[in-house]
This record gives C-alpha cells, structure tokens and sequence, in this order.
C-alpha cells in the first residue's frame, strides 16, 4: 500500500511503501503457536483457518496499538478468553473491525482479506452433532465455515502453548 509521503524516505512516484507490520506480527504470533501445538500440518486449509482465527483475536484485541511490543505469555488468558466456545467471537470481530474503519492501514487491510477469507470458505469438517455410525471411519461429514473450524483449534493452541 503506498500513501503520500511525509518526508524520509519516498517512491520515485512519491509514495511510501507501508509495512503492515502489526498484522504480520499478529500473523507470526498466531502461526508460532499453532507449529508449537502440532495440530494440524501447516500446508492444510484448517492450519490456515487457526493462523488467520487467532490472527484476528491478536490483532484486533489489540487496542491501543501496542502490538509490536506485546508480551506473548501476558496475552494468552485474553486471547483464551476470546475464542472460547461460548463466546460471540464472530460478532465481536465484526464489532471491532467497525471500531477501527474510520482509520483505514494496510494492517486493517490484511486483516480484513483474513476475515473474508474466513466468512466465505467453507471446510469439510466432521460433524459433531451427527450420531456416530459404527461402520464409518471418519464418520459424516458437513461443510463448516473456515471461522468455526480454525477458532477452536486457535483456541486449543492458546492451551497447549
């Protein structure tokens, strides 16, 4: 994303390259803990669906734009908290992605692909309200928005870290 410069170091078209270092931070956080877990292989779509759940969490819970200097372990107990089973996390998101739309970044941008990314792929992923039938191995299966299959197992990587 280029923005007008303001002084130092500028594009020959006058731009700034911005580096949309919270999100990537947030991304590398969310990353390191789901290969710390050992989930899921990390080249599959449900790897993908955690990283960008908890990348989320991590992003937007941060609200005072003190990412980069955030201390993993101080943050686990929050982020827990937020993709716990029984929480709104989809609508908090939504919430707090319209908190921060008057100051559009890069940051913001990324994370918004993530979230649409989440919103629109669907996973086949078991179903766990189906009655089990003891012939089948894996059992039925149902297709599941990325969101609902990558929050749980961000979830359960907060708690094997």
């Amino acid at each position: 994303m280029l923005h007008e410069s303001q002084g130092g170091a500028s594009g020959a078209d006058g731009g700034e390259l911005v580096v949309p270092m919270a999100w990537l931070y947030a991304e590398y956080i969310a990353d390191e803990l789901l290969r710390t877990g050992d989930l899921m292989p990390p080249t599959s779509f449900e790897f993908r669906a955690g990283r960008d759940a908890l990348a989320l969490t991590i992003f937007l819970s941060d609200s005072d734009d003190e990412l980069s200097g955030i201390r993993v372990v101080s943050q686990l107990e929050t982020w827990s908290s937020l993709t716990a089973y029984d929480q709104p996390w989809q609508e908090w998101v939504r919430e707090r992605f319209a908190e921060r739309a008057a100051i559009p970044s890069a940051d913001l941008e990324l994370a918004a692909a993530a979230w649409r990314w989440l919103e629109e792929t669907e996973l086949l992923a078991p179903d766990l309200d189906a009655v089990p039938v003891p012939d089948e191995e894996d059992g039925p299966k149902v297709w599941t928005p990325a969101w609902q299959l990558g929050l749980p197992l961000g979830h359960l990587a907060i708690h094997l870290f």
